[in-house]
């Protein structure tokens, strides 16, 4: 088992713990090359900070018959 990561592996883990999607061991080994990596570790401030503008931007997207409303528009 590999337990150092490169840095394109260290961001596509970053990527993955900010959707949650990240193992527990993945989320290891990410910590374990941050504390090595200091690009890596920029760019995980970077995507926390991302993240929390993101959540608190409070987006309110279409609902499902909205969007087929205006296609059905777009279309005629």
């Amino acid at each position: 088992m590999k337990f150092f990561l490169k840095c394109n592996e260290a961001a596509q883990v970053c990527d993955k713990t900010q959707y949650k999607e990240a193992s527990f061991l993945d989320k290891v080994m990410l910590k374990v090359h941050l504390l090595m990596c200091k690009l890596c570790r920029d760019y995980s401030k970077r995507n926390v900070a991302l993240t929390k503008k993101i959540e608190s931007a409070n987006i309110k997207t279409l609902s499902e018959s909205e969007k087929q409303q205006i296609k059905n528009r777009l279309q005629q």
